[in-house]
């Protein structure tokens, strides 16, 4: 399966990837690459826990450009 995941720099220099289609599916790392590859964990355990409990494995999501 391929997701879109979003990565962020926050105000400490971490790098923070979350998965939108996965509610709660976050990871960091303190550089992009790390940040990259420890997402790609949390998308894996989140899957399997969200499969062992019985809920749907991601919810829809849309990415839209906003002209402001």
């Amino acid at each position: 399966m391929k997701f879109t995941v979003t990565i962020d720099r926050d105000e400490s220099g971490t790098w923070v990837a979350g998965c939108p289609a996965i509610p709660g599916c976050v990871s960091q790392g303190d550089s992009k690459a790390a940040s990259l590859k420890n997402i790609r964990e949390a998308i894996e355990l989140c899957l399997e826990v969200r499969a062992e409990r019985g809920m749907p494995l991601t919810i829809e999501t849309k990415q839209v450009e906003v002209a402001v």
